[in-house]
């Protein structure tokens, strides 16, 4: 009888317990550490700083091809798996065609050529 524990009992160990992947305040999280203190990757310190190459906007550099509604393929590249309009950082497109990629995506959900969402 006395080895059955309640379940207020079982919680309370267990909000004890620093040896799993909890990640309380004083929590020994298992996938919470720090780079910088060497405990991942393997660097033993700071990562060496990478500059990332600047993206060019796909339409500057071919203007023969602009954004248009009614090219599906050219315009599903600006749309994540989920459906969603992906933001200038991701596309590396310039503002002008950023906003003309926004029009055109919309102009093809509105007559159904692209989904609005992705299940």
């Amino acid at each position: 009888m006395n080895e059955q524990k309640t379940t207020t009992e079982n919680r309370s160990e267990g909000s004890r317990s620093n040896s799993g992947g909890g990640s309380g305040a004083g929590g020994g999280g298992r996938f919470n550490r720090n780079p910088r203190f060497g405990s991942f990757g393997g660097h033993g310190g700071r990562r060496p700083f990478m500059r990332q190459r600047k993206k060019v906007c796909f339409f500057c550099a071919n203007p023969l091809i602009q954004p248009d509604y009614k090219d599906v393929d050219l315009m599903s590249r600006f749309i994540a798996d989920r459906g969603k309009i992906l933001p200038r950082r991701n596309t590396g497109a310039c503002a002008k065609h950023q906003r003309r990629i926004t029009i055109e995506i919309k102009r093809a959900r509105e007559l159904a050529l692209l989904p609005y969402i992705v299940r």
